[in-house]
């Protein structure tokens, strides 16, 4: 089979790493890309979001299966174009990706059906906004951009300042274009965060293993907030009981609502959950494998995921079971100097083997990587590198991701020292 994988980022990579397992797969296309995932298929210098360009290279390289992985060609559509031209494709419809393409329909959603979320508000005027802020005296409290904004929409505002800043921002200003032409403003949950990860073909919905992100550049949870700097799997907060109260309040209610709404929804449906003392609520929904979990989640996989994502696609999940191993895995990010703020590229990336960490039993996801011209990789983006190891435990996961990672050196790298410390504290009973 010819598989072509649409993006260019770790997410992509652990995605294409995984896909090599299946000896059915005999080219594996990536577009566009980057330096790392040049060592495990061919990449093309196409965009992601070039629709016409990605649909012309499919139909002209004959590729059997494709699989688009970022948010921004779901939303746009790409999984419908693919169709129409005969290519079978993991992803949701442009019509059921609008569950992350807009955060003021996942609430309505939410609402109209019972999925129990934040209380919210919507605006598209700021004077409309300014003056419900005025009015509101908790904090904190969250401004969501409507539209997608590079995971960088959401902001949580400490007083009213923060909150008529970020409003005006999005509004006014277009920080982010047309996504922020519309807000949403909620409250602030409170409770541990969990990442939940599940496969659907609109029909049964299969959790993959729960994983914890940490979004904060600093350690201790400080510093602002960037597109994750590591994960661990599995959320040791997840506990079997609220797992099956999330399926029963949260998961199939979404799903079954999708379906009501004739957006039925096939792929990978990603829930961001809020453990509150009210029970488990939705933070958010992406339409797609959320970057980096993906890095952890995917390696527990022991089910074939080619065979997982066809399933998806023609209606036919109920059929195969989808086991995780019982281990735990932890992804440690390497990032640039400066990210999620200014940060330089072109650093010389040392201590890799044709991309590969020196210990093979560890895999370096490549994010921000790209060829030198001399056999070797440089920086090309904020997060660089995402270094994963598995193990029996959580612990030994994360003793194997951080000796490896201590053996990469580029210029500025940069990473934090407490991934999986709160998990480690948890399962301690601390």
């Amino acid at each position: 089979m010819k598989i072509l994988v649409v993006g260019g980022g770790g997410r992509e990579h652990a995605i294409i790493q995984k896909l090599r397992e299946n000896p059915a797969v005999t080219e594996l296309y990536a577009a566009p890309g980057n330096g790392g995932i040049a060592y495990d298929a061919t990449c093309v210098d196409i965009a992601a979001t070039d629709l016409d360009g990605i649909v012309e290279f499919a139909k002209n390289t004959g590729i059997d299966y494709a699989v688009v992985a970022p948010d921004d060609p779901l939303v746009l559509g790409l999984v419908d174009r693919l169709a129409e031209a005969g290519i079978p494709a993991f992803g949701p419809s442009k019509d059921a990706a609008i569950i992350e393409g807009s955060k003021i329909f996942s609430k309505q959603l939410m609402k109209k059906y019972g999925i129990p979320t934040a209380r919210y508000d919507v605006f598209d005027s700021l004077l409309r906004a300014a003056k419900f802020i005025q009015s509101h005296n908790h904090y904190p409290l969250v401004v969501k951009a409507d539209g997608l904004a590079l995971g960088k929409g959401v902001i949580i505002c400490e007083n009213e300042a923060e909150a008529l800043r970020a409003v005006k921002e999005m509004i006014e200003d277009k920080r982010f274009g047309a996504s922020g032409s519309r807000v949403v403003i909620e409250e602030f949950l409170t409770g541990p965060e969990v990442s939940v990860l599940a496969f659907t073909d609109g029909k049964v919905i299969r959790p993959m293993v729960s994983s914890m992100d940490h979004k904060r550049a600093l350690d201790g949870d400080r510093g602002l907030n960037t597109g994750g700097m590591g994960t661990v799997a599995p959320n040791p907060y997840y506990t079997p009981e609220i797992a099956e109260r999330c399926m029963q309040e949260i998961f199939l209610p979404t799903m079954r609502a999708m379906n009501e709404e004739g957006r039925t929804f096939k792929g990978c449906l990603y829930f961001g959950l809020m453990l509150t003392p009210d029970g488990p609520k939705v933070i958010e929904y992406n339409c797609r494998f959320g970057d980096p979990e993906t890095q952890v989640v995917l390696p527990l996989l022991k089910t074939d995921l080619l065979e997982v994502m066809q399933a998806t696609t023609n209606g036919t999940l109920a059929d195969l079971p989808v086991e995780f191993s019982d281990g735990a895995a932890a992804c440690v990010i390497l990032a640039s100097g400066g990210y999620p703020e200014a940060y330089e590229k072109g650093k010389q990336i040392e201590g890799l083997v044709n991309g590969r960490a020196q210990d093979s039993s560890v895999m370096v996801y490549h994010a921000g990587t790209k060829a030198d011209g001399n056999g070797g990789l440089v920086t090309s983006g904020g997060r660089v590198l995402g270094v994963t190891a598995t193990a029996d435990t959580l612990e030994r996961a994360l003793e194997h991701a951080y000796a490896a990672a201590g053996t990469i050196r580029f210029e500025g790298v940069h990473m934090r020292r407490d991934i999986g410390k709160r998990a480690l504290a948890a399962i301690q009973g601390e």
